[in-house]
């Protein structure tokens, strides 16, 4: 018998010129419009086992739209507009693959729909801090994940003929949810009325035509015949009230992180230009370390652009952006990432500072910015519990200081024989530019009770020690010289111990005080609702809707209502 071969290892690094199922169009960017063209090949599957039939879509597919999107942003400053359509005659997306989903563990399905979450609300903020409108063209069936990208996007134009149709076809056809957000999008977005989505959303062959559109399911309903003349003139239309439309200076193409991968002992290392990951799988934590900048900062558009993909503040985040997804996806069974920083506390500072008074000018910059606070935004929904551990050499200052904030617990060594090289630092980003997902910063998240607290904290100037630190409230704890290796080791241990599953749940509870927005609605549902309905039996039991999809046999439920 053979032994069981391990996955390969799952990676987010690509580029146009390899994608198997998006085709990025810009054959009419002199009208600020791009076309992101999705005909996926049934052969085209992440992994073997299922065909990708109607254009439904797996996590290789979402890698592929994430990244084109963000060079949209990146490298192609003329485009104001993006219209997604179909390769496909009469078919937009049938969805997620539900072969792949039933085939799949519990964890790939909630972190695919996690990433995909993501991916989705990046486009929803390329259109509101970008200026980059965005269209579905339903050319066709548009179905479960195919009709909640039409949802992320800021209009949605079908094509009428007799066929085409939107649907969320999840809870009468396999007892689980949409999974990226559709039925809090029809509600919170759409804003259609609650007793009109109820019907649509138990409605497996969807709505079409004009009901669809009198429902507010869709913006318009285009003849077949005139559909992509409309298209065209809608996008381009967009394109011209564009806030995009004034950027001035060259894109930036994005090119590969490239880490260097090995094995130290048992031991799996990522090392970065800036960040370094080490992974103790026997202990079930990771340490993320990242290193602050050396040299000066960039103050001036040509001098970004000189610098390009070598930018610290663009260099580190994508770093540590690609370092998250890879412990996400391919390291299940870490419960704990460690973050600590290695730098010069000013450094840091100075190129925050730099970064934001030129993100006021230039384009880039503030595409730069937006980036750092996704990928912050991405460490805020990790399903992982997170340390910050400040000592000797630590640079948590401002944009590095909100690794720390976003943290579950921040431990910073007191010792008062090296006071000096143990500091923690605030800059403007702190006060406005990285907000979490509900419309936060992390300090008002932070003192929810106390709001003047982050007042008096944005005139403080100065470096703050370990007690001043803990006294402002930014520290958790702060064990003295003597007592850090052991106190540290034993907090390590203690919560690498606990269940991950009340872990990932208590954690979700905390981090999101505050307001609640259409973010941290689609990440708390997801995280609380669509987690569980996965593992009950009426979805993916032996006889689940999930399970016997495609089969002969019906589903078999349990009809008790929890």
């Amino acid at each position: 018998m053979e032994a069981p071969t391990t996955p390969s290892p799952i990676r987010f690094d690509t580029h146009p010129d390899r994608y198997k199922h998006w085709k990025l169009d810009l054959a009419q960017k002199d009208q600020g419009v791009a076309r992101l063209v999705l005909d996926i090949p049934e052969d085209g599957g992440l992994r073997p086992g299922y065909v990708l039939k109607l254009n439904s879509y797996d996590l290789g597919v979402d890698i592929e739209l994430a990244d084109a999107i963000q060079r949209v942003r990146f490298e192609h400053p003329e485009v104001r507009t993006i219209v997604f359509e179909s390769g496909k005659d009469r078919i937009f997306s049938s969805g997620a693959n539900i072969y792949m989903l039933g085939a799949s563990t519990h964890a790939f399905k909630v972190n695919f729909c996690k990433f995909t979450n993501e991916t989705r609300l990046y486009l929803e903020d390329a259109s509101k801090e970008s200026g980059i409108s965005s269209i579905a063209a339903l050319n066709g069936i548009a179905s479960g994940g195919g009709y909640e990208l039409a949802l992320a996007c800021d209009e949605i134009h079908l094509q009428e003929d007799g066929a085409s149709a939107v649907s969320l076809p999840e809870c009468p056809l396999l007892a689980v949810l949409p999974g990226t957000g559709g039925l809090t999008r029809l509600v919170d977005k759409r804003k259609i009325r609650r007793d009109l989505a109820d019907v649509f959303s138990t409605l497996a062959e969807g709505v079409r035509g004009k009901r669809a559109k009198d429902w507010g399911l869709v913006d318009s309903v285009i003849p077949r015949s005139k559909f992509k003349e409309a298209i065209l003139a809608r996008a381009t239309a967009l394109a011209g009230s564009s806030k995009r439309k004034d950027a001035k200076g060259a894109g930036l193409p994005l090119v590969p992180v490239s880490p260097e991968r090995r094995e130290d002992g048992k031991k799996h290392v990522s090392e970065y230009r800036h960040v370094t990951m080490v992974i103790d799988e026997a202990k079930r934590v990771a340490e993320v370390t990242v290193r602050g900048p050396e040299g000066a900062p960039v103050k001036t558009g040509e001098e970004l652009r000189k610098q390009g993909n070598d930018a610290w503040v663009l260099r580190a985040f994508r770093e540590l952006d690609d370092a998250l997804l890879d412990l996400r996806f391919n390291f299940l069974e870490v419960g704990l990432l460690v973050i600590k920083t290695r730098g010069d506390l000013e450094a840091v500072r100075a190129h925050d500072e730099a970064l934001l008074a030129l993100a006021e000018q230039d384009w880039l910059a503030r595409e730069v910015l937006l980036l750092q606070r996704r990928v912050i935004k991405r460490l805020d929904t990790s399903s992982r519990s997170i340390f910050a551990l400040v000592d000797e050499g630590s640079c948590f200052s401002g944009s590095l200081l909100e690794l720390a904030l976003a943290a579950d617990r921040v431990y910073m060594k007191d010792d008062e024989d090296h006071e000096e090289a143990i500091r923690v630092a605030l800059s403007g980003s702190n006060f406005g530019p990285l907000p979490m997902g509900n419309g936060l910063t992390r300090l008002q998240s932070r003192f929810l009770a106390r709001p003047a607290q982050v007042e008096e904290l944005a005139a403080k100037k100065a470096p703050l020690t370990t007690r001043e630190a803990m006294a402002a409230g930014i520290v958790t704890l702060s064990p003295d010289a003597i007592d850090w290796d052991d106190e540290v080791r034993v907090a390590i241990e203690e919560r690498a111990s606990l269940s991950p599953d009340a872990m990932t749940g208590m954690e979700a509870s905390l981090r999101w005080g505050g307001p609640e927005t259409l973010e941290t609605k689609i990440f708390g549902r997801l995280s609380a609702w669509q987690n569980w309905i996965f593992t009950r039996p009426n979805a993916t039991g032996q006889r689940g809707a999930l399970t016997v999809y495609g089969k002969p046999e019906r589903a078999e439920f349990d009809w008790r209502r929890a």
